[in-house]
């Protein structure tokens, strides 16, 4: 059986796309945005520089 690691929370757009995806097992939120041919992913962070970290559901 395969376990998804990450969870997609949060979806906007079809030719610029901006999504949120959890890491299920850290609890920490990356933002991922494609626009044309180029896309890239990177952790989300509060105002003070820190990753945004959500509760873990076991």
């Amino acid at each position: 059986m395969s376990k998804n690691r990450f969870e997609k929370v949060y979806s906007q757009g079809t030719m610029n796309v901006m999504e949120i995806w959890v890491d299920k097992e850290t609890g920490v939120n990356y933002v991922f945005h494609a626009g044309g041919y180029a896309g890239g992913l990177t952790p989300l962070l509060d105002r003070e520089g820190k990753p945004v970290i959500s509760p873990i559901n076991n």
